[in-house]
């Protein structure tokens, strides 16, 4: 009998999936290079544009509101069209997201770049949507989970790249006058300041939409076998779709537990670097070299999330999905209880320790909640990447906290009391659906 190593990709009625999947897991990279790109340029624009924290998550208010509002009519367009279609029109959207950097730098203000992290996530609302529940199709049923974890492993690949470019080309070039220096510079200091930190966030960004543009080439020269003509019969309605999934208790739940998946996941990856300055700056650093290290720990972080990844391919393999994501919930609180409590360096290497919890959440609650559901994966697919909502809305909240100013310990400690709530949902899901 084949074993389940084996059966992680297969040829399907004739059809072989390898070079689609690679394919395909080369845009997991790529969203996941924007993602990590984003979460300091929270920090980023609050001191180039002279605004509170609250302020500064407008950006991953318009980056995950993207997210939200295109998910289910990417979902229909790809029920109409196919998964190539999809795919295409994802990374469309996405490289002309990225060129209208160029414009909002000319502009000089903070909206058009709104509009710019908007656009750029509606084409990964499309890749999402598009790519996990194809990867899911793409063999055997009882390893669809696993597989996905497979493709998703690449993702925080493009993410440590993201982090990597962010500190090197964006964090250490911009100007080293820190927020309070910046408060007291007259108009036309603060717009020559303002403008030259500017072509250094937007340089990058116009890089990657040369990598965007040359993987849509790629994709359109390579077949991407239509799954839903050669493994299913025609998709129903939508409405009746709809209907069946929130019946599904585990799809229902799974979407609970993602959006708070991907609030804590956002929370922790955006709020170390405010977390890491306050540590760094208590020690004596400035407040630009701070940043620079705390996003250094940022990698680490990431480093742990992206080998983990890989390790719970294998431990999967011996325990049951739900059962291991509840066990690295458990610990992923525990740790941010020393995030909060403790403090100083304990407490930035606690928060470090949280991502290699985090690594095999965000595919397993996918896998777990579509794993019922293949005749509507796709609309089944948008409800999990609205879910994405949460990396919207989670860190406003945690950023209201640390702007609150809590005197009893340090409000940035205090803020990670939203994820570590965030975890408890998590355990609880996996729980349920490890019996």
């Amino acid at each position: 009998m084949e074993n389940k190593k084996s059966r992680l990709l297969v040829t399907r009625e004739g059809v072989s999936y390898v070079l689609p999947f690679i394919v395909v897991t080369c845009c997991f990279a790529l969203w996941g290079f924007a993602n990590d790109i984003t979460n300091p340029m929270v920090k980023a624009f609050s001191k180039i544009f002279r605004m509170s924290v609250t302020d500064g998550t407008l950006v991953q208010v318009a980056f995950y509101g993207g997210y939200f509002c295109m998910a289910l009519p990417a979902a229909m367009f790809i029920r109409r069209h196919s998964f190539k279609s999809g795919i295409v029109t994802g990374l469309t959207l996405y490289a002309l997201g990225v060129l209208l950097f160029i414009p909002a730098k000319a502009i000089g203000s903070f909206a058009p770049f709104l509009v710019a992290y908007f656009i750029l996530t509606c084409g990964l609302s499309f890749l999402e949507t598009t790519a996990n529940p194809y990867i899911l199709l793409m063999g055997d049923r009882e390893t669809a989970t696993r597989r996905l974890n497979l493709a998703q492993s690449f993702n925080p690949i493009g993410s440590l790249a993201g982090m990597v470019v962010a500190m090197h080309f964006i964090q250490a070039r911009l100007s080293s006058l820190d927020t309070a220096q910046r408060a007291v510079l007259d108009d036309a200091q603060f717009e020559a300041l303002k403008q030259s930190d500017l072509s250094v966030l937007v340089q990058p960004y116009a890089l990657l939409s040369v990598v965007i543009i040359a993987l849509l080439v790629v994709l359109l020269l390579v077949r991407i076998p239509r799954v839903q003509q050669t493994t299913r019969e025609r998709y129903a309605p939508f409405l009746p779709a709809v209907k069946r999934l929130f019946a599904n208790k585990p799809y229902r739940n799974g979407v609970v537990a993602q959006f708070f998946y991907v609030g804590a996941q956002i929370t922790c990856w955006t709020f170390i670097i405010q977390y890491g300055t306050r540590v760094f700056m208590a020690e004596g650093m400035s407040e630009q070299a701070a940043e620079v290290l705390s996003q250094r720990y940022n990698i680490v972080a990431m480093v742990l999330f992206c080998l983990m990844r890989f390790v719970n391919i294998w431990l999967m393999k011996y325990v049951k999905p739900g059962r291991l994501m509840a066990f690295f919930a458990a610990v992923a609180l525990l740790l941010l209880c020393g995030v909060v409590f403790v403090g100083g360096r304990v407490g930035m290497c606690c928060l470090v320790g949280v991502s290699a919890c985090m690594s095999l959440m965000f595919p397993t609650i996918y896998g777990i909640a579509l794993g019922g559901v293949r005749q509507d994966a796709e609309v089944g697919s948008a409800g999990l990447i609205m879910a994405i909502l949460g990396g919207s809305v989670l860190p406003a909240l945690q950023a209201m906290i640390i702007d609150s100013g809590v005197t009893f310990l340090p409000a940035v400690n205090v803020s990670f009391v939203v994820p570590a709530l965030c975890f408890v949902v998590v355990m609880l899901y996996g729980l349920s659906q490890s019996r």
